[in-house]
């Protein structure tokens, strides 16, 4: 459930701080009349989401066992390459992003109602595909048959609007730069986990092989149905009885990638610089 709340407030306040971003520059800039459009694109965007969202539920349960595992793996890893580039992404933009996005509803202001109908679907959408694909492949991973990882996530997306409120009423000011990098580093972790059991999916529907191959099993340890094995299951995606392909890919993507993510961009440029300066020296 934990994860899901993540997956929720994450995915939810970089769409909420868009939001806010692109209504209260239309406010201070007096172009209150363009506030129809944007609230319709963010409308046609949510609906796209939720519909999308929806597609991949029902649509799924029409399938046959191994066609079922087979979509979940591949939509599981498509999932984790969406949210692994919008993490890096944001890492990178964070500090940035409200001035991108007033220069965006600049040129859109100049060209008209339906390139501001653009502008907000566009800015949205995305954050709202992503959103239900990755609630989906994650709900999916977690497969224990209850609500709670969708009420995680929508626990998770609330958090989110409420906070863009307050950031839009001025009652909350947090470092975003800080708060974008701790969470992306969460969710690279539960990305992780989505990752193997997307994996564990396609051994399943006998696309890939080594399904009896188990790198351990510590079910005895730690029960799946026991509460621990259930919060670990929750927050992290654990399995106890993962194969040696499962563990062998995730280790390959959370290493090198929570390592990548974790460098400090600024430490890397003085060091290059200092490299520079010291061989122009020489």
């Amino acid at each position: 459930m934990f994860s899901n709340y993540l997956i929720g407030l994450r995915e939810g306040l970089e769409a909420s701080l868009v939001v806010c971003i692109l209504i209260a520059y239309l406010v201070k800039t007096g172009r209150r009349d363009a506030l129809r459009p944007i609230w319709l694109g963010i409308g046609v965007a949510i609906v796209l989401a939720m519909g999308f969202g929806c597609a991949l539920e029902f649509g799924s349960q029409e399938l046959t066992f191994k066609a079922q595992e087979g979509l979940g793996g591949s939509l599981s890893i498509v999932a984790v390459g969406l949210v692994t580039w919008m993490v890096f992404w944001m890492r990178r933009t964070a500090r940035h992003l409200k001035s991108e996005l007033h220069g965006r509803l600049d040129a859109a202001l100049a060209m008209g109602t339906g390139a501001l109908v653009a502008t907000a679907f566009l800015a949205v959408g995305r954050e709202g595909l992503e959103t239900a694909l990755f609630v989906w492949a994650s709900v999916h991973a977690a497969g224990d048959g209850t609500p709670r990882p969708l009420i995680g996530a929508a626990l998770g997306l609330a958090t989110a609007v409420l906070l863009g409120w307050l950031f839009y009423r001025g009652a909350l000011r947090i470092n975003l730069a800080r708060f974008f990098t701790w969470t992306g580093g969460m969710l690279v972790v539960v990305a992780a986990g989505v990752l193997a059991y997307g994996v564990h999916d396609l051994q399943e529907a006998g696309i890939v092989p080594g399904l009896t191959d188990l790198a351990f099993d510590i079910s005895g340890v730690i029960p799946p149905d026991s509460w621990y094995g259930t919060l670990l299951k929750g927050v992290l995606n654990f399995q106890p009885d993962p194969t040696v392909l499962q563990l062998t890919v995730w280790l390959l993507y959370l290493v090198p990638v929570l390592t990548l993510f974790l460098l400090d961009p600024g430490v890397t440029a003085k060091l290059r610089g200092r490299k520079r300066a010291e061989s122009t020296s020489g």
